[in-house]
């Protein structure tokens, strides 16, 4: 295949996340996750932030804060829709920054939609357990 997509979904980047990364919006959020991890596989702070709900998204993201790290590899475990506009996902994100040993990043996120669009909360912070 040429250009693979990053998001490790088994198709071309044109026809997976690119037209999200062109403003098409996500149908459903592991899309939007998966259009997410390949933002930062390719560095695109716009669409990271745009994406990212203004109650939980950073006040800024630049290139300068993607840069030094690798992305390498994406597994989608669950992906879970409770209703209409809440659903969550889970993944695990292999990377590597600098000369360090690669390391796995696993999370549980959470999205919601409004206005007809995706957009990243964060991750679901469980309580610990006693």
């Amino acid at each position: 295949m040429q250009n693979p997509c990053p998001c490790y979904s088994g198709q071309p980047y044109s026809a997976c996340c690119q037209p999200l990364h062109e403003g098409q919006a996500a149908p459903d959020a592991e899309r939007l996750m998966r259009s997410r991890y390949t933002a930062y596989v390719m560095k695109l702070p716009d669409y990271i932030l745009a994406t990212w709900h203004p109650d939980s998204r950073p006040e800024t993201l630049t290139l300068d804060d993607l840069n030094g790290i690798k992305w390498m590899k994406l597994q989608v475990k669950t992906h879970h829709q409770s209703d209409a506009t809440h659903a969550e996902v889970e993944f695990s994100a292999t990377y590597q920054s600098g000369n360090q040993k690669k390391t796995q990043l696993t999370e549980h996120s959470r999205f919601v939609k409004e206005n007809d669009r995706w957009l990243y909360i964060g991750e679901n912070q469980k309580p610990p357990v006693d």
